[in-house]
């Protein structure tokens, strides 16, 4: 991020635009929305500005831009159209002391003015940060069409009535208030107008003000292999209510940010074979934040079913009384022999896949390698790395051929994805230089390689 999205205030302030053509009308058409004070130095003005000059909605000086035009300018635009007089006011506003933004000049300009959807007093700014300007009037304009005209009027009203609402306790009572008022109450309101809102506002407050207390909740939450794109909608409307999201080491910053700003972030990452949080703390502290009225996320890297202890989790949650729901999510699995082009069961090769774990090494050894080791049999398998050379033993043992092909998806569905071709034979070399999360794809092979092998047998 090059350019730090920020909403200046500009009541009473001083805004320059140098020059009078097209560029500036454009420009001040979006200024005179605001409340600043506005300054136009132009030799020549368009017949609009001076209508506006005239209308007294902005100062017009018919002149070049002088040194000191711009003193105590929160922001100065060049607007000429000329790069040499544009240079000249970025030179003479700088040194009065003002930001300055040069019309359609990214290069130049110390600050950009992003595409806007305006609900006054609720705007929402699109920046590209002038890579893509045609990809941002395209997000305004479904923006325009998603945000409900009466928008700026509910938040309008509601802004009038904040200090009432402080009577609620802070944290989620307040939050459930505003949520419904802006979700429900207030825009079935605002269909019989702007009296019907603030009395609706009243009868809100007393009902939450009545409201026996209500106690937490907890969502155990899939977040899928990493790639934010993955991530169920429900996971994404939980992110968005939680008041705490207790996450996993694999859960991705790119997933983090779409939890609530003001959300509680606690890490309780575990890493195998290394530091870890012991899951009684787990446990523990999900049942700390949900006793104590908390709406908490617990947000597991894949899906929670699928080797994410979620049983000991939920009965330490039914041991507090506290609520849980399920939010499925996308296992790694899955987004693995995606990236290669198969799929994990297919017609006349294997009716069944196993789900395996490295981690439990105990467990690990207990599983049915004979069965593994029959023609055709697939397996994923989770937190091998460190077991490879022992399953790799396991199974040619019990008459595994050297050949299978064992395919290693390193980060999958991430920026960072890698893909590590091998067979049972190599499959411990492969690993030596995979240092982030992988699944092992025992039996199956990216499907242009499995394309070439069918192929040449084909032909002989």
């Amino acid at each position: 991020m090059n350019h730090f999205p920020v909403f200046l205030a500009l009541e009473g302030r001083r805004v320059l635009v140098a020059g009078g053509g097209d560029a500036a009308v454009a420009k001040l058409r979006l200024l005179l929305k605001t409340t600043a004070r506005i300054t136009v130095v132009a030799e020549t003005a368009d017949p609009v500005i001076e209508r506006w000059a005239e209308a007294g909605k902005l100062t017009l000086i018919r002149r070049a831009q002088e040194p000191g035009d711009a003193l105590c300018c929160v922001v100065a635009y060049g607007a000429h159209e000329d790069a040499e007089l544009d240079a000249r006011t970025l030179r003479l506003a700088s040194a009065d002391g003002a930001l300055v933004n040069i019309v359609d000049n990214l290069e130049a300009s110390q600050f950009i003015t992003p595409a806007i959807v305006d609900r006054d007093p609720v705007v929402v700014a699109i920046g590209t940060e002038g890579a893509a300007p045609v990809l941002a009037r395209k997000i305004k304009a479904e923006l325009e069409e998603r945000l409900p005209a009466q928008t700026g009027l509910l938040a309008r009203i509601g802004k009038t009535f904040r200090k009432a609402a402080d009577v609620l306790p802070m944290g989620a009572v307040r939050r459930r208030f505003w949520a419904e008022y802006y979700d429900t109450a207030g825009p079935r309101a605002a269909e019989e107008g702007e009296a019907t809102i603030r009395a609706s506002l009243d009868a809100l407050l007393d009902k939450h003000l009545n409201a026996e207390a209500r106690p937490g909740h907890v969502d155990l939450v899939g977040a899928g292999p990493g790639d934010p794109d993955l991530l169920t909608l429900k996971a994404r409307k939980a992110l968005d209510a939680a008041d705490v999201v207790i996450h996993d080491r694999l859960v991705t910053p790119e997933i983090l940010e779409l939890a609530r700003r003001e959300a509680l972030i606690i890490d309780v990452g575990k890493e195998g074979f290394g530091p870890s949080t012991a899951q009684s703390d787990i446990d523990a502290l999900i049942v700390e934040h949900g006793l104590k009225g908390a709406h908490v996320v617990r947000l597991k890297a894949g899906d929670p079913t699928v080797f994410g202890r979620l049983d000991e989790e939920i009965e330490a949650l039914d041991a507090a009384g506290l609520s849980w729901t399920i939010v499925p999510g996308i296992t790694a699995a899955s987004a693995a022999v995606a990236t290669i082009g198969q799929s994990l069961t297919k017609r006349n090769r294997n009716g069944t896949v196993r789900f395996l774990t490295g981690h439990d090494m105990k467990g690990f050894a207990e599983q049915d390698w004979a069965a593994l080791s029959k023609p055709g049999a697939v397996a994923a398998i989770y937190m091998g790395k460190r077991a490879a050379r022992w399953m790799q033993g396991r199974l040619m043992m019990h008459g595994t051929a050297p050949s299978t092909p064992v395919t290693v998806i390193e980060n999958a569905s991430r920026a960072d994805q890698r893909v590590h071709p091998a067979t049972l034979a190599t499959l411990p070399d492969a690993l030596t230089d995979v240092t982030g999360p992988a699944v092992l794809l025992f039996g199956l092979e990216p499907r242009a390689a499995a394309l070439a092998v069918a192929n040449q047998e084909i032909a002989l």
